[in-house]
């Protein structure tokens, strides 16, 4: 014989049972949604890094054309004696890492290419390769 009392537990067993499997759909529904997040993504900062390596860094900037660059990396006059012309062309964020790194960039002697680099190391924001520069210092 079944009370009223029984059917009130079968119920609440139920209902336990029924929160466990929605608990259980809804993980698995998240664990499928972070997956493909972290798919979507990864390739997106693999093109990234690949896009920060070809980006353009221009020695002298537009703000400074014409300028010489002193070995401290300062902009001066191109009467400034030990002063180095500029570059000519951009440098890519991978000649600049490798530079940054010991190298010299294409094209430069090791003094002219160590002048080069303390130019790049004073960018500021709002300066022709500072974005490039910025992204270069950011780990991966």
């Amino acid at each position: 014989m079944t009370t009223e009392n029984d059917g009130n537990v079968e119920q609440r067993n139920d209902a336990a049972e029924n929160r466990g499997i929605v608990s259980r759909r809804r993980a698995l529904m998240m664990g499928a949604v972070t997956t493909a997040a972290v798919v979507s993504i990864k390739p997106a900062l693999a093109q990234t890094a690949g896009s920060v390596l070809n980006c353009e860094i221009p020695v002298p900037g537009n703000h400074a054309a014409g300028g010489y660059i002193a070995p401290d990396g300062k902009i001066v006059s191109p009467d400034t004696p030990g002063a180095f012309p500029p570059a000519g062309r951009n440098f890519t964020g991978e000649q600049v890492k490798r530079a940054m790194n010991g190298r010299s960039l294409p094209g430069t002697s090791y003094d002219q290419s160590k002048a080069y680099v303390n130019y790049i190391r004073r960018l500021q924001s709002g300066q022709s390769g500072f974005t490039c520069y910025a992204s270069l210092q950011m780990p991966r």
